[in-house]
């Protein structure tokens, strides 16, 4: 589409709002800025714009207004099947996301990478492995980095990294990623997918516009991921760490190589590896997969990946104070990704869970403690759910706390020297804070401020 003088709605004031109008101002489109949230004031959403120009609406929506749109681009926090979403497909007016939005303006070639856990560390690698080798390179998406804030700087030649979650998948179209990466599937976002199978296809919209001249990178060892293999038309490479596959990425006798035509080739041990657990290992064969296909050595990758730290917010070190050291997994949004957080673990742990309620089951993950969790501390809206899915599975070491400083108060008693304390919440961060890093921003400071 021509964005040139069309009238573009964007819906949500948040940062992909505000990116979004500040490209659409740049592409010289017209740009209707609504947030249905009446607390909000005009002057403070014109403050975020700067000097990007949009017709600022607040609070109620007209029938007027949707009519005389062309476009909607929505929030990724706003459902593509909602009522505000509806009013605009009802009238036939597309309805697109940030990503969606960037893609049509941009240029260069796309690594998209998606899955329930994992996502954020497996692009930021990849990220870091492009830029080794690419001049001309972006890591964007669902990580942080507004695809829409960077989209004119693209060039033919650029390589783009971007962690694209189920709610952005919704609303694409024409995006075509050169490689894909479905990770894993397990339980998240229920609330809003309804079914495991909804959430697993939206997952694999990643691929709905790739040819046999495309790849999608999928995981072997888990049976969602390795079936999307017969309902894409993309080229298939898998990648395992449990099976040493004929053709793919795979962990061979602690070596992580590419098998491609019957031909092994090394990217690097296992033993120089700085990112630890299994569900980093996995992170890695991905990683190597997506660069790999996207054009860059073996030994560059392997250079980079073994440098690699990590991320913040997903197992993080912060502190040893009094003997006991302070972890911060803010990144386990879900029980899967606490679990990866549990297993991260090598001492007694005391443990901060709860949070928003995203329609999960928490008894996989209270099973997973394995003797490591000493005691539950639980806060949040899940937190009578949690501590009655505990004692159902024999679990009673719980305490529920009213504010999050509390949490982490109750921690620093409960542990002892050579113990840990662990923020791994299995829950989103919604209702207590806007995004899971500023809970871990403010767990850190907390656990700072124990010092003193």
């Amino acid at each position: 589409m021509e964005l040139k003088n069309k009238t573009v709605f964007v819906a949500g004031t948040g940062i992909s709002g505000i990116g979004a109008t500040k490209l659409l101002n740049a592409v010289d489109a017209n740009v209707i800025l609504y947030d249905g949230k009446e607390s909000l004031k005009k002057e403070d959403v014109q403050d975020k714009l700067g000097d990007a120009k949009a017709e600022i609406i607040i609070g109620e929506l007209t029938d007027a207004c949707v009519e005389k749109c062309d476009l909607c681009i929505l929030s990724p926090g706003i459902s593509a099947f909602g009522p505000l979403a509806n009013r605009f497909t009802e009238k036939n007016i597309p309805v697109w996301g940030e990503i969606e939005l960037a893609y049509a303006v941009s240029k260069g070639r796309i690594a998209a990478i998606t899955g329930t856990n994992g996502k954020t560390t497996t692009t930021a690698l990849v990220g870091e492995i492009l830029k080794a080798y690419y001049d001309s390179t972006f890591v964007v998406g669902n990580i942080g980095i507004p695809f829409t804030n960077v989209a004119l700087e693209t060039r033919e030649d650029t390589a783009i990294a971007a962690e694209i979650s189920s709610f952005q998948l919704e609303t694409i179209h024409d995006f075509h990623p050169a490689v894909s990466a479905v990770l894993n599937i397990t339980p998240d976002h229920l609330d809003r997918h309804g079914t495991l199978e909804n959430y697993a296809d939206t997952k694999l919209k990643i691929s709905m516009n790739q040819t046999k001249d495309d790849v999608i990178v999928l995981n072997y060892d888990d049976e969602m991921t390795r079936d999307m293999a017969n309902r894409t038309n993309a080229r298939v490479v898998f990648f395992s760490r449990l099976t040493a596959l004929k053709e793919g990425i795979c962990l061979v006798d602690d070596k992580f190589v590419i098998r491609e035509g019957g031909e092994e080739i090394f990217v690097c041990s296992l033993a120089d590896l700085k990112l630890l657990g299994g569900h980093n290992h996995e992170n890695v064969l991905a990683a190597i997969g997506i660069t790999y296909y996207m054009g860059v050595p073996a030994e560059v990758i392997g250079k980079v990946a073994t440098s690699f730290a990590g991320v913040e917010h997903r197992i993080e070190y912060v502190d040893t104070i009094n003997g006991v050291a302070y972890y911060n997994d803010s990144k386990g949004t879900n029980p899967d990704a606490a679990i990866k957080g549990i297993q991260a673990m090598k001492t007694k742990t005391v443990l901060i869970g709860g949070g928003y309620d995203k329609g999960a089951s928490y008894k996989e993950w209270i099973e997973a403690f394995d003797g490591k969790v000493k005691k539950l501390v639980l806060v949040g809206d899940t937190a009578k759910k949690i501590q009655k899915d505990a004692n159902e599975c024999g679990f009673y070491d719980t305490v529920i706390v009213d504010t999050f400083e509390e949490a982490v108060m109750t921690c620093a008693k409960e542990a002892k020297e050579g113990e840990s304390v662990l923020l791994s919440p299995a829950c989103a961060s919604w209702g207590m804070f806007p995004n899971f890093e500023v809970r871990g921003k403010v767990f850190k400071e907390l656990v700072n401020s124990l010092k003193g």
